[in-house]
């Protein structure tokens, strides 16, 4: 009964705010939840889903190469500006942030609860987006190192 109060209230704060991502994220769950076969299927999704995410993402950001909306005049465009090298150094960083934020997750997962409750409070409150919990993961885990800090 817990996780359905829990799942509820998300739902309320996602409708609250009108974040139309997080009401179909909460609603996809609680229907799986009735499924059978929830349980298998909620352990798959957990295994796959962020790399589904990933590839999702990386396939969005692709398009515009594919439709010829950017090519490679804009790419060396890129490397004439200062902003296109902090675009590069940011890409890199958060490459770095993200491999450790998978490991942090991996070897701490009760650190998801808090991330998850992050994520949820900077998409409904701040009119954030919900893309970056591995890579919150990663800021939490250089945080925690360079403090010598863990759960």
């Amino acid at each position: 009964m817990q996780t359905w109060l829990f799942l509820a209230l998300i739902m309320l704060i996602a409708y609250l705010g009108k974040n139309m991502s997080l009401m179909i994220a909460t609603g996809f769950v609680m229907l799986v939840k009735l499924l059978p076969f929830a349980d298998k299927l909620f352990d798959f999704i957990h295994a796959k889903g962020i790399n589904w995410g990933v590839i999702i993402i990386t396939i969005a950001v692709l398009v515009p190469i594919a439709t010829g909306e950017i090519g490679f005049k804009d790419l060396l465009a890129a490397f004439r500006s200062p902003a296109g090298w902090i675009a590069v150094l940011c890409g890199v960083l958060v490459a770095v942030l993200s491999r450790n934020g998978v490991n942090l997750l991996a070897s701490s997962p009760q650190v998801t609860v808090a991330l998850v409750l992050g994520t949820i409070m900077g998409v409904v409150f701040l009119k954030g987006v919900a893309a970056g919990p591995v890579i919150a993961a990663g800021i939490t885990y250089c945080i925690i190192s360079t403090f010598n800090l863990n759960f």
